[in-house]
């Protein structure tokens, strides 16, 4: 081979070479999973979201693009500074490619604010305030799961037409309980009810007995609980405790767990209406799939895990087809394509970040209705996802058209 071919040639290999390690930024596909790992919220999210992420990656086959896939993780302990100071981090430090999951709807919102600016992908499984695909929308994040909308409009209307019309709110005090107490209380009245007082607590509160004692004052039908894992659990054991349930008063949780009602026991939670997204024993694929991860992790999933895996899964196939992972291509791909898993079966992707899909109105069962363990709920009624979550025709998110 003469040297000029040779020459040709060499240039050729660098050129295709440098092309094909081009596709993936700095050789690897980074996912981070940002939650808590130690507080309130550990259960529903914490080191179950990171097995779940890892086990999209493995399913999808450990590589992308012929780059490794790599899961890290971190402990954001509900507070809005840690979490976006880890997003910086990672971000600008450790190349990550992807935060997600995300609960707490103030950390949420500001790691929504660093990912549109450095122009990251953001799947939020977590977080709640619906805000985050109305007002506070990017091009960059995608709401994977329930939000304040979607939970309010399915339990409160359910409720009210059940003929429980006056409601008290109890309400966590940082911004995903004052975002639930305003789309509850939009609801509630639309449906004829009435919203006759409320008080707030704080995160993380042991105490919740001078709440209840208020809550039960007011001689309401309902008290709407807007908090979620470990406030939730306290707040429903000390209501029973205090008979506010057996003297005639009603509880409506809001934002329930299926890990929430395996600590709670079928005994204190059954006959509470709760709206969810995800139930690990709905059909054949999700039992399938809960077992799988049950024997990682020896709990059922959340609603949350199962979203984490789907989020993962998704956002691997949009890279695999783009054939980069440049975030606004990989987001461009993300949108155009269906989700059909056994998470989201006919979901779509809006303009606004918003993955529409069905949700699920939840009875919990009796005692004597479980035939075996982590068998809690029963079907009430399925509601299709365009029914479910705020309409693109009450948007204010500048991407919509």
């Amino acid at each position: 081979m003469s040297l000029r071919i040779l020459s040709i040639v060499t240039v050729a290999v660098a050129a295709w070479t440098g092309a094909a390690l081009a596709q993936v930024s700095d050789g690897v596909v980074k996912l981070a999973v940002l939650n808590d790992q130690s507080g309130l919220y550990a259960d529903v999210t914490g080191q179950g979201s990171v097995v779940a992420a890892r086990m999209a990656v493995e399913d999808f086959g450990g590589r992308v693009l012929d780059a490794p896939i790599e899961v890290i993780f971190a402990d954001h302990q509900n507070k809005a500074d840690i979490a976006a100071a880890t997003a910086n981090r990672w971000f600008d430090v450790e190349q990550v490619d992807v935060i997600l999951d995300n609960p707490n709807s103030s950390a949420m919102l500001a790691v929504n604010e660093i990912a549109r600016r450095k122009q990251r992908l953001f799947l939020v499984s977590g977080g709640g305030a619906s805000s985050l695909t109305n007002e506070h929308c990017s091009p960059y994040t995608f709401h994977w799961l329930y939000d304040t909308y979607a939970l309010a409009k399915v339990t409160g209307l359910a409720a009210v037409k059940s003929g429980l019309e006056t409601w008290f709110m109890l309400t966590v005090d940082y911004a995903y309980g004052a975002a639930l107490e305003k789309d509850l209380t939009q609801f509630v009245r639309e449906a004829g009810g009435t919203v006759v007082g409320g008080v707030k607590h704080p995160i993380s509160t042991a105490d919740f007995s001078s709440f209840l004692l208020q809550a039960q004052a007011s001689g309401a039908d309902v008290i709407g609980l807007n908090n979620a894992g470990g406030d939730l659990i306290n707040s429903i054991k000390q209501a029973n405790e205090f008979g506010i349930v057996d003297a005639g008063q009603n509880l409506a949780g809001l934002l329930v767990f299926i890990n929430d009602v395996h600590s709670l026991g079928l005994a204190v939670a059954n006959g509470l209406v709760l709206t969810t997204g995800f139930y690990w024993d709905h059909d054949a694929e999700t039992r399938a799939w809960s077992r799988r991860f049950f024997d990682r992790h020896g709990a059922m999933p959340s609603m949350i895990h199962a979203s984490v895996y789907s989020s993962v899964t998704h956002y691997l196939e949009a890279v695999a087809a783009a054939g980069t992972d440049d975030a606004d291509t990989v987001a461009a791909g993300m949108r155009a394509a269906p989700v059909d898993d056994f998470f989201g079966k006919g979901g779509t992707i809006r303009a606004d970040g918003r993955m529409v899909h069905e949700m699920y109105l939840m009875e919990i069962k009796k005692p004597s209705e479980s035939e075996e363990p982590w068998d809690y709920y029963k079907l009430r009624a399925v509601i299709p996802g365009d029914d479910a979550f705020r309409p693109l025709s009450e948007s204010v998110c500048p991407l919509v058209d």
